[in-house]
């Protein structure tokens, strides 16, 4: 069985099973290895059965729970598949939001989240989505429906849009599916592609002509692939972190997330202080006494920029020093910096580092334990007590309260933690909030927090909370949303009411686009195209057929929030917003580093521009 590559890059469009360990460069598995790979499927696809049927079957077997999409004239029949064979699906108002409902579910489950779309402007739509879990490293499997091929094609066809150029930009692979025989190991690569090494979006492309057509199956499952660990790069940092006089930190991100219990045991080994990337937050527990929040330069917690200046080895697993989680590269150059990831082309890429270590963060952390005589180190209840009032200094001054025209942010953020459950599903979107909620929402447990990072998708979380609630009906889930977001998937909130969803939609309400404020009034005195439309938030929750409530001041908070999680459907909870001037720490940290960037000639012509713009009293704002 052959399939034409469909990528330049022949490492991510890789087809034979085979060939994923050769081309990652990973190793055989191990007995350690094998306690670590992610689920496989258990069984073959079998029988004379349409297409349709044996994608719905190897679906199955992979442990699909359910579907996320819209049908179309392309894929009615694999639709009517899912409903025979009981696959379970939900269908969404836009197919951004079928990617993000994918999104939402693999984040909190682990698993890769499934989204089946039309060519052309279903691929076209649900692309903001798929970049999301892209650059954010979230295994999703796109089933991708396309127009006839092979004899049955005709030129000229419905959604006949280049998708495969679309898709090859956007994913870590894709498969092309040429002939009906093909579709249950392509599926099955797919889905083993999302998991390999850094986890990501996969598509698998799919005539529409080949799913109805009929073929006897006998297609067993795929061998698991290995997980990576580089034995040489592993023993260096091992040196390294045996020598008891470097102090050393771990920075841990979305790659540790299950692994919690090894890095929790890892950190007390070492008496390490940890910090984590917003991705990262429920890798350690948050009250644990040597977690410091998120970060560790001037964009994360107070707590964890005190703990890590005395820290001489930063140990960074499963994390990319991006953009966003370093606040524009405002991260701090440690003396000593071991980086460990699962991909080879993440390491070392924007801070010196010493040691790379290509590896699974799990294995690697397996392994340190496995050394542990070698690396213990006496309890440090300096650093603890140390840790301890960092953290109380920080809750009074988080405390604080700056609103006066409506509900406090800060405020709602830690009125909405002591409400909620601590295993609750919170999603935070692209808002000011998302910012003060990486610092003070506590969080307990792994695959409970979630925010798009590095895409920065916009209206993420309504339709990525409903994903997690399909499959997680007996837990709290909550949206924390601003209302400039809201106008991007807000279509969605018919989708909750329509499926019973219970989740409960928090809108910030500021009637503006505030990040955009908050970045533009420091450079021109003046906003543009931020200021957004007044809503009948009332007329909104009713067209849609959910309950709504409003929150005003900073003393509704409490009992309104307890009022929405006691409700049993799906609750709109409009919560008026009085940013003022509370700083932010991410944004002042970009906006020094941005500052610093600057050229002389840069720096003259805004301030010129400034001292004219000081003397105009009535700025003109939209």
């Amino acid at each position: 069985m052959s399939y034409p590559f469909s990528r330049r890059d022949l490492l991510k469009s890789m087809v034979a099973p085979g060939l994923i360990p050769l081309l990652t460069g990973l190793q055989p598995v191990s007995a350690a290895g094998r306690r670590l790979l992610r689920r496989v499927s258990l069984g073959g696809v079998s029988g004379h059965m349409t297409g349709a049927k044996a994608l719905v079957e190897t679906l199955i077997l992979e442990g699909t729970e359910c579907v996320f999409g819209i049908p179309g004239a392309q894929e009615n029949e694999l639709w009517d598949a899912f409903k025979s064979r009981g696959l379970g699906y939900l269908l969404v108002t836009h197919e951004f939001s079928a990617a993000a409902m994918a999104d939402g579910y693999a984040r909190s489950t682990g698993k890769p989240g499934v989204l089946c779309v039309v060519p052309g402007p279903g691929v076209t739509n649900s692309l903001g989505g798929i970049g999301e879990a892209l650059l954010d490293s979230i295994p999703l499997v796109c089933i991708v429906g396309d127009v006839a091929r092979g004899d049955k094609y005709r030129p000229f066809q419905l959604h006949e849009l280049p998708q495969l150029g679309l898709l090859q930009q956007m994913t870590k692979g894709v498969f092309e599916v040429q002939h009906a025989a093909d579709i249950p190991t392509a599926v099955r690569q797919a889905f083993q592609l999302a998991q390999c090494g850094e986890p990501g979006p996969v598509a698998v492309v799919i005539p529409y002509n080949l799913l109805i057509d009929t073929h006897q199956y006998d297609s067993p499952p795929l061998e698991p692939a290995g997980v990576s660990l580089d034995e040489d790069a592993f023993n260096r940092a091992l040196c390294l972190l045996s020598d008891r006089k470097l102090r050393v930190g771990i920075y841990a991100g979305l790659g540790c997330m299950d692994h919690s219990c090894l890095l929790v045991s890892v950190a007390e080994l070492l008496q390490a202080p940890v910090a984590t990337s917003v991705s990262g937050k429920g890798v350690i527990p948050e009250n644990h006494p040597l977690a410091v929040g998120w970060g560790y330069g001037p964009q994360g917690t107070r707590t964890a920029e005190q703990a890590f200046r005395s820290v001489d080895l930063v140990l960074a697993i499963g994390v990319r020093y991006s953009e966003v989680s370093t606040a524009a590269y405002s991260i701090p150059q440690h003396r000593h910096v071991i980086h460990v990831d699962a991909n080879p082309n993440n390491l070392g890429r924007i801070l010196k580092t010493e040691v790379c270590v290509h590896a699974d963060a799990g294995l690697f952390l397996s392994q340190l334990l496995e050394h542990g005589d070698q690396l213990r180190r006496a309890p440090d209840e300096k650093l603890v007590a140390h840790i301890q009032a960092w953290k109380g200094e920080e809750c009074k001054k988080n405390a604080e309260m700056v609103a006066v025209c409506g509900a406090d942010p800060m405020a709602f953020l830690l009125a909405l933690r002591r409400c909620t459950n601590p295993d609750a599903l919170v999603f935070v979107d692209v808002t000011l909030v998302e910012h003060w909620a990486a610092e003070v929402f506590q969080t307990w447990l792994p695959r409970t927090y979630f925010n798009p990072t590095n895409n920065q998708a916009m209206g993420w979380s309504i339709p990525a909370a409903l994903g997690a609630q399909r499959v997680h009906p007996g837990r709290q889930t909550v949206t924390v949303t601003g209302d400039g977001c809201l106008l991007m998937s807000g279509m969605e909130l018919s989708t909750a009411a329509r499926e019973c969803l219970p989740v409960k939609f928090f809108i910030l309400d500021d009637q503006a686009y505030g990040i955009m404020q908050a970045l533009q009034k420091p450079a021109y005195l003046r906003t543009t195209a931020t200021i957004l439309a007044r809503l009948d938030y009332p007329a909104l929750a009713k067209a849609m057929g959910i309950e709504y409530q409003e929150i005003t001041t900073t003393c509704d908070l409490e009992p309104c929030i307890r009022g929405a999680l006691e409700m049993p459907g799906p609750v709109l909870t409009r919560v008026v917003t009085d940013y003022r001037k509370r700083p932010i720490r991410w944004l002042e940290a970009v906006k020094s580093h941005y500052k610093k960037e600057l050229s002389t000639e840069q720096k003259v012509r805004f301030a010129a521009r400034l001292g004219v713009r000081t003397l105009d009293l009535a700025p003109q704002n939209d």
